[in-house]
């Protein structure tokens, strides 16, 4: 099945063009040559996509992909309490999508792919850098004493990627975080969330529907950008550069294993709020770039990303 038969019932306002990159898009060249080293180009970043999987090598796959995301700012507020993040923060994970698969239909009627996705060969989906936040009603002069270091972890696989949901008030995609809180009174293992019971993100770079108090604020796309493989291989490479993804509908659980038999939890609850009600929060991911590379054949993913190694 040619590439552009599985795009075409993508919505309106991206499909287009989608489909007509990858008329462009030349047959498979020969299988490239073993190689070494990190991939550049269009496909920099994507040096732990899952490729080798048996998800990926499924012959049942339609469209099999790699993705690399890069936050660059923004943050989260939890009631009353404002964190920025500091350094930028990385997702990196394959995607595939069976003929047939599960997809999701807008109120104009078009339709977009709803993604299935695997993790990293190295297993590191989210990388993020930790944030120093301080205690509600303290001075912090003294980090991960007047302050608790909070880590970002993941608490499931990100679900429900929807890469051409842009502009629509649909989710981009479903992630499952927990806060690692890091404190010399709060033990190793004070978390806000956990994998059973975790902060679920359903950012979009449309317009959010939170209940109140919380009003309805509106994301970007930022700039859509369609490419070809550069060495005539079949990947075509989806590009999002600049945009700005928000969820202020999510609520926040209360505090788990935070000190000695938990006896913490009560206090990390207290100073935020905890647990805190959907309306009551919010996070925003700004200067979001994506690269989304897609191929009907995981072999030719392989020779296309082998290619530009260095």
């Amino acid at each position: 099945m040619a590439v552009p038969g599985l795009f075409h019932r993508f919505r309106t306002r991206t499909a287009a063009a989608v489909a007509a990159a990858l008329a462009l898009v030349a047959v498979a060249a020969s299988p490239s040559a073993a190689a070494t080293g990190q991939p550049s180009g269009p496909y920099t970043g994507m040096g732990t996509c899952p490729t080798s999987s048996t998800q990926m090598q499924d012959p049942n796959q339609a469209v099999v992909g790699c993705v690399v995301a890069t936050i660059g700012g923004g943050g989260f507020s939890v009631g009353s309490t404002q964190v920025n993040f500091s350094s930028p923060m990385t997702v990196t994970f394959g995607v595939t999508w069976a003929k047939g698969g599960p997809t999701v239909t807008f109120p104009d009627k078009t339709v977009a792919q709803l993604f299935s996705t695997v993790s990293p060969t190295d297993g590191d989906e989210l990388q993020a850098s930790p944030l120093d936040v301080p205690i509600p009603g303290l001075s912090n002069f003294w980090p991960g004493v007047t302050s608790a270091i909070v880590q970002i972890e993941l608490a499931g696989p990100i679900t429900n990627f929807a890469p051409l949901s842009a502009g629509e008030n649909y989710p981009l995609f479903q992630l499952p975080i927990k806060l690692h809180l890091m404190n010399l009174f709060l033990g190793s293992d004070c978390y806000v969330g956990s994998d059973s019971a975790p902060i679920l993100l359903s950012p979009t770079a449309g317009t959010t529907s939170p209940p109140p108090p919380n009003q309805p604020v509106k994301g970007s796309t930022g700039t859509i950008s369609i490419g070809r493989d550069p060495n005539g291989f079949k990947p075509t490479i989806v590009g999002f550069n600049g945009a700005t993804l928000n969820d202020n509908a999510l609520p926040v659980p209360s505090a788990n294993g935070c000190g000695l038999f938990d006896t913490a939890d009560w206090i990390v609850n207290l100073l935020f709020g905890l647990p805190s009600a959907a309306g009551h929060n919010a996070i925003t991911l700004s200067s979001v770039t994506t690269a989304l590379a897609v191929d009907n054949s995981d072999s030719d993913l392989i020779n296309a990303i082998n290619a530009t190694r260095k």
